[in-house]
């Protein structure tokens, strides 16, 4: 276990999850600001990734399992992102639909912050987020961060603004 919350357990991502990373990301309602849902082959891809950042850096998406019913119903954690040329730690996440407005991002999002600042001693985090997805610009609020700055990705053949959210870490010692 990575970390555990209330209702939540964080732990590294494993190739048996794949089914579970399967009902997440194949639903196109919850892959919206991706503009599509992923195919068998991305999501082994998205996969291999998470595995790959856990060996490079420690961390990445994590698997966030419930811990009511056991099951795997999202993935948050923290990955390294490129802003304005510099390498930036990013909290992201990604829920089942089905547990969606729940308070289970924010729950996950808040625990990876204190993670990030208090086991990793960032000075700061980031959440860069799709500018249309709302639901996790509020995650992102609720989390303390507020807007510093855009960018646009180019993905699927498709030019997408995305909002970047920082926070600073408060008990930073100068």
């Amino acid at each position: 276990m990575i970390l555990e919350t209330r209702r939540l357990l964080l732990r590294e991502m494993t190739r048996e999850d794949c089914p579970a990373l399967c009902a997440i990301l194949q639903d196109p309602q919850v892959m919206y600001a991706y503009e599509h849902a992923f195919s068998d082959e991305e999501v082994r891809q998205w996969l291999d990734r998470q595995l790959t950042r856990y060996a490079r850096y420690g961390f990445g998406l994590w698997a966030v399992i419930e811990r009511a019913s056991g099951q795997l119903i999202g993935q948050c954690g923290l990955t390294m992102q490129d802003w304005s040329g510099r390498e930036v730690l990013e909290i992201g996440y990604l829920f089942r639909r089905d547990r969606w407005h729940r308070g289970f991002a924010i729950e996950a999002a808040s625990a990876c912050k204190a993670y990030a600042f208090e086991t990793l001693c960032a000075q700061e985090v980031f959440s860069i987020i799709r500018e249309n997805n709302l639901p996790s610009q509020r995650v992102a609020l609720r989390n303390g961060m507020s807007v510093v700055g855009s960018l646009t990705k180019h993905y699927y053949g498709t030019d997408m603004l995305h909002l970047v959210f920082a926070v600073r870490n408060s008990t930073e010692r100068n």
